[in-house]
C-alpha cells in the first residue's frame, strides 16, 4: 500500500490556492483515456464492468497513485484515492465521476470530472501542498446504467438491483466482481456523513445552454427530479377501408393529442420543465388496419418536484378529456420517479466566486441529466460545475469540449475545492 506523503506545514494554504493547473498533462491523460475503448468512428465504448472500462480503472488507479494517494475499492466498486489533510479528524472534500460510457460515447463525459479530480491531486502532491480536509477523487461505478456505485455509498441501493443484467451479460451482483466489488458486501460501502465535508463534480453539460449564452462555466442549480410513464391507449382496431372517420376509435389519433398535450406541459412560463415522449408502439402497426393499441412513453424533468406533481394532475386531466373525445381508454402508469436535487447554497457562491476570480464568464442552469452527485445529495452538500458541449452533442462519437474550456473547468474546480475547504469549516 502507497505510504502518504508526510505534510509540509510550510506550503501557506495561500500558495495553495495560487497553484496552476498543468494544461498539457491534463490534456495528454484525457487523449490518453479516450483510447481506451475507442472505436473505428472516433466514439469510446467502456461499458461498465467490461474489459476496457477494467483498463481505463488500472489506468486511474495508476495515476492516483503516483499523485500520492492512497487508493481502496469499496464493495460497491468505486474507486477512492485518498490524499490526507492538515487535519484527518475532518470530513473529506471530494470530487471525481465515472469512467463507464454508452456503447459509442465521447471522450469527456465522465472522464472530465475524474481526470480533474486527478491533476488536482497531482498538483497538490508535486508542491507537497494540502488541503485543511483530506482530499478524495472518486471513480463511481456503472453510472450509465444501475449508478451502482453512488446509491451503495450513500445507502440508496436497493435488492432487487443485484439481478440487474449489465453489459456483460451477467447480473449486476456477478458483474462487480470483476472491478473488484463485493454484492455481499455491498452495505459496507455505505459512508457516514462525517466523512465526507462536500463533493463537486465538474462534468460537460451535455446540453447547448452553455454554448447558446456564450459562458464558459455553468454553475448547477440542482438536478431535475425525473417522472416516467407509460401511456396504454385502447381504441378499436378495424379495416382501414370500410369504416367511415366518424364510427372510429383511432388509438393513433388519441395518442397524436396526448404527444401534444405533453409538449404543452412544457411550454408555459415555467422554463425549467422539459417533456418527452421518446418511445412509441403501433399495434397492429399494419397499413391497411386501424391502430387499436398504442403504447408511449413520457419522461417529464424538473427542478421542483411539487411542480412534477402539478404536471402529473395535469397530465391526467388531459388524458380523461382525450380519452372521452376519442371514445379510446387511456391508462397512465408511472415507472420511474426520481426526486430533484438542489446544489449547496454556499457551493454555488463558492463557484461563483471562483468564475470572478478567475475572470471567467459563467451561467446558472440546471442539470437535466442525472449525475452520481444526486445520490451523494442524500450524504452530504453537492455542488456541481458544467463545461460547454460543443453543439451540445453528448453519448455520442462527435461530444466535443475545446481544450480552453476543459482547463477552466479543472481551474474554477480547484479554486472551489480551495473555497470549500476554508470556508465550509
Amino acid at each position: 500500500m502507497l505510504i502518504p506523503p508526510k505534510i509540509n506545514p510550510s506550503v501557506s494554504l495561500a500558495a495553495t490556492a495560487a497553484m496552476q493547473i498543468n494544461s498539457d498533462r491534463l490534456r495528454h491523460r484525457l487523449q490518453q483515456l479516450a483510447q481506451i475503448g475507442r472505436l473505428p468512428n472516433g466514439g469510446v465504448s467502456r461499458l461498465a464492468f467490461s474489459a476496457a472500462d477494467q483498463d481505463a480503472r488500472a489506468q486511474t488507479q495508476q495515476w492516483l497513485q503516483m499523485a500520492g494517494m492512497t487508493v481502496r475499492i469499496d464493495p460497491a466498486g468505486n474507486l477512492i484515492g485518498r490524499y490526507p489533510g492538515q487535519d484527518e479528524t475532518l470530513g473529506a472534500i471530494a470530487t471525481g465521476s465515472h469512467l463507464d460510457t454508452v456503447s459509442c460515447g465521447g471522450s469527456y463525459d465522465g472522464a472530465l470530472g475524474v481526470i480533474a479530480g486527478v491533476e488536482i491531486a497531482q498538483t497538490l502532491h508535486d508542491a507537497h501542498a494540502h488541503f485543511h480536509h483530506p482530499f478524495e477523487v472518486i471513480v463511481f461505478a456503472d453510472e450509465e446504467g444501475s449508478m451502482i456505485g453512488s446509491k451503495a455509498m450513500s445507502g440508496s441501493v436497493e435488492s432487487r438491483m443485484a439481478t440487474l443484467n449489465r453489459s456483460n451479460s451477467n447480473p449486476l451482483a456477478k458483474a462487480l466482481t470483476a472491478i473488484g466489488g463485493n454484492w455481499k458486501a455491498i452495505e459496507q460501502a455505505k459512508r457516514q456523513s462525517e466523512e465526507l465535508h462536500a463533493f463537486v463534480e465538474l462534468h460537460v453539460e451535455q446540453g447547448p445552454v452553455l454554448e447558446s449564452v456564450r459562458a464558459a462555466i455553468g454553475i448547477v442549480e440542482g438536478i431535475v427530479g425525473q417522472r416516467r410513464y407509460q401511456i396504454t391507449i385502447e381504441g378499436q382496431a378495424n379495416h382501414a377501408g370500410t369504416t367511415p372517420m366518424h364510427l372510429r376509435q383511432d388509438a393513433l389519433v388519441a395518442a397524436a393529442r396526448v404527444i401534444l398535450a405533453v409538449q404543452a406541459l412544457a411550454n408555459d412560463e415555467h422554463k425549467q420543465t422539459v417533456a418527452t415522449v421518446g418511445e412509441i408502439h403501433t399495434i397492429p402497426n399494419t397499413v391497411n388496419v386501424i391502430p387499436g393499441t398504442i403504447k408511449l412513453t413520457v419522461d417529464l424533468r424538473d427542478l421542483c418536484d411539487r411542480h412534477l406533481n402539478q404536471l402529473q394532475s395535469q397530465l391526467n386531466q388531459n388524458l380523461q378529456t382525450i380519452g372521452q373525445e376519442t371514445r379510446t381508454k387511456i391508462a397512465l402508469q408511472p415507472t420511474l420517479q426520481t426526486p430533484a436535487v438542489l446544489a449547496d447554497a454556499e457551493i454555488q457562491a463558492a463557484i461563483e466566486q471562483s468564475c470572478q476570480m478567475l475572470n471567467t464568464s459563467y451561467h446558472y442552469l440546471p442539470s437535466r441529466a442525472g449525475h452520481d452527485a444526486q445520490s451523494l445529495a442524500r450524504l452530504t452538500r453537492i455542488g456541481m460545475i458544467f463545461v460547454p458541449s460543443r453543439g451540445g452533442i453528448s453519448h455520442s462519437a462527435q461530444e466535443y469540449t475545446a481544450p480552453q474550456h476543459c482547463l477552466q473547468g479543472v481551474q474554477v474546480l480547484w479554486q472551489t475545492l480551495w473555497q470549500c475547504d476554508r470556508q465550509l469549516i
